[in-house]
């Protein structure tokens, strides 16, 4: 089974990058600075350690628990805006 994570709207790419690391920083995850918009997509599957505005995650060493909590945040809170956009209609 063939996995992407292309983006239908790439222009959205910095501010999902951005929810990431809010939630990151929300689970105490990061480790100094602030959360950015650092371009962090495959540092995972790299083992590497991504940074945003001076804060860094070692995306290769977070739980699949806490991957799923970011993940799983991040479709609620895209769900919770469309609501709130189509409300607005």
């Amino acid at each position: 089974m063939s996995r992407s994570n292309r983006k239908v709207v790439p222009e959205c790419a910095q501010a999902l990058n951005q929810m990431k690391y809010e939630l990151a920083a929300e689970l105490g995850l990061m480790t100094g600075g602030s959360a950015g918009g650092a371009d962090t997509e495959f540092a995972s599957e790299l083992g590497g350690t991504a940074s945003a505005g001076g804060a860094h995650v070692n995306w290769s060493q977070i739980a699949t628990r806490d991957a799923g909590y970011i993940g799983g945040n991040i479709t609620r809170r895209l769900v919770q805006q469309a609501e709130q956009i189509l409300k607005g209609l």
